[in-house]
């Protein structure tokens, strides 16, 4: 039977550690599978090898590796049992991290440490129980992921049995909550888990603990009466950017695209639009940052592509380069610079490199058989070869990485397998990690890698489009990709300051964040890290390793409806003037949700996990909606002087919030954001600034503008229009006549124009009918949109019919390829 370990503290009877409970409560699960001995540490002992602060409790696995979050730990124990996770559950422990453990330890330090009672105490974690009870109601089970419990269950009973076992704190009216927490209570593993860590002495048992924790800041209703007058100066614009002593400063980078396609939104999604988000989210913290990307130009794919379209490889990289920047002009990423890798700058960097690697033993000359065309008695560029995968049988692996397993090809046939820098990554790595925020796909990749161990692999090849190897008899080759392709970030900055190792050899100031595609993280996580630390020239290296695969689709019509409810309350009730307010203990109970919530999504930004301080705006003005219907300002407006001034503080409160949310949407909508704003009439220094505490922005007088809706329908034929030019089709450059070509442009530009006029007259319909204007003009104007409208349905056919035409008359480059 395997042995497991659990590490408790020392004291941990006397000196309760919260964490305990649910993991003790999940070790039941593995009982009669694996054998689990407790044993007990210091306060100030480091368990973990790797971690820079004590923590326990901790699961050491026979295996030698260590299990030190507390869900990681009770799902160790879930599995062990037979017990398949599914992603209800999985959701669950991310609102339990995320949402739940903040809230509760700010409750639980009011009750314990600081004797509070009553509402003081439920104020904080109210919204985080009402939300499990109706999450219970609403799916009519007895346990939050189904019928039986789950790992959920289990985890969110032990971060919540400290203070519901004081009934006061578990209403009547929360009934589906009381049941779920009564079952699991009476359950003997949870009994027994209670009884270990509590003891008698119940809540009082977590003092010692609580007070060793950073005393919460509840938010002060100072912070609305303050006002823009006491926001920060804004930070000064720099031209080049560079990093200041003690400030924060912070080098972004988003994985560079090859330069031989046009980009469409799948490469943008895929890195950029994560990055583009964090940048803007860094800015408005007030960070000093360089965001930074560009067109990874070397490489056969590029020799290729000029081949194909009759052109030079120097002419492919500056066709495409215009190509990709004005893409991204277009869609308003905001880079610092947006450069390329053919640059002398690259070539002197990735030289230098290489020589001090070769200097301190860490490259090796050897032979590597290579496929060859027999018709043009020419090496084949690894990208263009398929086959086989040699680790995980997938048969359409390429000639340099298998796209299943993501293992990199060739290593096995090297001679003398070695790799002198493994230990020094496998350092770095325990150092950098810790206080890091990579994302767990990343981090698992990395670690797969490491497992097998890290082998030689090919850094050059018989090609001639690259950077130059700089060395007597290897005149006819040059840096394979792989290998030169990442130090493009330096020879990038290099291009935009002449002073770039402020930044990329200064890694005791600045916080290094790249985000890519999943399929670049070894790369960026091993292979120029490798190559830095061999260098030994103090080289900044990734702090933060962010690989995106997915984006959340969110209901953006719950924000649309706030923000233009609260906007057109102020123009029609108070003449487009924010109203005096005076505001109540439920008012002040709102601007203390708004405050944790806003500063819940500032923590959520920091950390990178961007999807989930989305959410965050979507709570924020969800506070704002049921704000609104509760109080009714539309029916008080008509009451007497009370109630005329419960509107008022209603609307003033409402309209605020709608300036808060511009704010925050900023990263993620800069576009929707500035129509708020200006819609708002928010001064400067208010959206230019992310703060903490949610103030009062628009005082009591301050003129808003015309207000209208943020978002317009969009009907089925402008979908399939967008679909069309962004849905990531790649056009081959074919011998077509050039009428053919001109029938493309003007139907192209001719849709085009019809697609403004319909946008332009659609908001002008959709802003008369928000005004409630008279039936008959709105009628008119609605007469005024079908005309463009059937224009536009007539203009998209013969174009669409002329481009399938054409595509099916290509016949794709790869095969004649895979023939050889």
């Amino acid at each position: 039977m395997t042995v497991y370990t659990l590490q408790l503290e020392k004291h941990f009877r006397k000196t309760v550690d919260l964490e305990s409970l649910p993991v003790l409560a999940a070790a039941s699960r593995a009982q009669g599978r694996a054998e689990l001995l407790l044993s007990t540490v210091g306060p100030e002992e480091c368990v973990v090898p790797f971690l820079t602060k004590p923590k326990v409790p901790v699961l050491q696995l026979d295996s030698g590796n260590y299990l030190f979050s507390t869900s990681a730990i009770c799902r160790y124990f879930f599995l062990l049992s037979g017990w398949e996770q599914d992603d209800l559950t999985n959701q669950w422990l991310e609102w339990e991290a995320t949402e739940l453990q903040p809230a509760l330890s700010t409750a639980l330090y009011y009750s314990v440490v600081q004797g509070k009672k009553g509402e003081d105490v439920l104020g904080p974690i109210g919204r985080a129980l009402t939300h499990t009870d109706h999450s219970l109601s609403h799916q009519n089970c007895p346990f939050l992921a189904g019928e039986t419990e789950s790992l959920a269950d289990i985890v969110l009973w032990g971060a919540l049995y400290p203070l519901l076992q004081d009934p006061a704190y578990l209403p009547e009216e929360l009934g589906a909550l009381r049941s779920w927490f009564q079952t699991l209570s009476t359950q003997e593993p949870c009994q027994r888990a209670a009884q270990t860590v509590l003891k008698q002495r119940g809540v009082l048992a977590l003092r010692p603990y609580l007070q060793k924790q950073t005393q919460p800041s509840p938010p002060e209703g100072t912070a609305w009466e303050k006002g823009p007058e006491s926001l920060p100066l804004l930070w000064p614009q720099q031209n080049p950017v560079l990093p200041v002593a003690g400030e924060r400063n912070v080098l972004i980078t988003s994985g560079l695209p090859y330069v031989n396609h046009v980009p469409h939104l799948g490469n943008i999604i895929g890195c950029v639009l994560s990055a583009e988000v964090f940048a803007r989210c860094s800015h408005l913290c007030q960070w000093n940052t360089l965001y930074l990307c560009g067109a990874d130009e070397y490489g056969p794919a590029t020799e290729t592509k000029a081949v194909e379209e009759g052109l030079t490889p120097q002419g492919i990289c500056d066709k495409y380069h215009t190509i990709h920047a004005d893409i991204y002009h277009w869609f308003n990423i905001s880079f610092d610079i947006f450069g390329r890798t053919t640059t002398p700058q690259q070539t002197q960097i990735t030289q230098d490199i290489f020589q001090r690697l070769l200097a301190r033993g860490f490259v090796f000359q050897d032979s590597v058989e290579q496929l060859q065309c027999e018709c043009c008695a020419c090496f084949l560029a690894d990208h263009f070869v398929e086959g086989v995968g040699p680790f995980c049988g997938y048969e359409e692996a390429r000639g340099d990485q298998c796209d299943k397993c993501g293992k990199l090809i060739n290593a096995t046939e090297l001679k003398k397998p070695q790799c002198k820098l493994e230990k020094t990554l496998e350092e770095w790595l325990g150092k950098t990690l810790p206080g890091s925020d990579w994302t767990l796909n990343a981090w698992f990749i990395i670690q797969s890698w490491l497992r097998d161990g890290l082998k030689p692999h090919c850094i050059t090849r018989d090609l001639k489009w690259g950077t130059p190897v700089p060395l007597e008899g290897f005149e006819d080759k040059v840096f394979y990709a792989w290998f030169d392709a990442t130090i493009g970030y330096l020879s990038i900055t290099a291009n935009y300051t002449d002073q770039w190792e402020r930044w990329w050899k200064n890694p005791e100031q600045v916080d290094l964040y790249q985000f890519m595609a999943k399929d670049n993280v070894p790369f960026h996580g091993l292979v120029f890290p490798c190559s830095a630390l061999g260098a030994e020239d103090n080289y900044t290296l990734v702090k933060h390793l962010i690989a995106t695969d997915m984006l959340l689709k969110n209901n953006s019509e719950l924000l649309n409806n706030f923000i233009n409810r609260a906007g057109m309350f102020v123009s029609k009730f108070f003449g487009g003037y924010v109203p005096e307010m005076v505001l109540t203990p439920d008012d002040q109970r709102l601007l203390a949700h708004i405050t944790l919530e806003l500063r819940h999504y500032h923590q959520l930004l920091q950390k990178v996990r961007i999807q989930d301080a989305l959410c965050s705006i979507l709570t924020v003005s969800r506070h704002g909606n049921q704000y609104i219907q509760v109080n009714e300002p539309w029916k008080r407006i008509k009451g007497s002087e009370d109630d005329r001034q419960r509107a008022g503080t209603v609307t003033g409160m409402a309209v605020n919030i709608a300036a808060l949310l511009s704010v925050m949407l900023q990263p993620y909508m800069p576009a929707v954001s500035a129509t708020v704003q200006a819609q708002l009439q928010l001064p400067l220094p208010v959206f230019s600034v992310l703060l903490t505490d949610f103030m009062c922005t628009l005082p009591a007088g301050h003129q808003i503008g015309t207000v209208s809706p943020l978002f317009q329908k969009l009907e089925n034929d402008q979908i399939e229009s967008l679909q069309q030019c962004f849905g990531g089709g790649q056009e081959k450059v074919s011998p077509m006549p050039a009428v053919l070509e001109t029938v493309e442009t003007a139907g192209a530009q001719q849709i085009q124009t019809l697609m403004d006029e319909v946008t332009k007259q659609d908001n002008i319909v959709r802003e008369l009918k928000a005004q409630k204007a008279d039936k008959n003009q709105v009628a008119s104007e609605v007469a005024k949109l079908l005309d463009p409208k059937k224009q536009l349905a007539l203009a998209r056919r013969n174009p669409l019919k002329l481009l399938k035409a054409r595509r099916k008359s290509e016949k794709p480059f790869i095969k004649s390829q895979k023939s050889l």
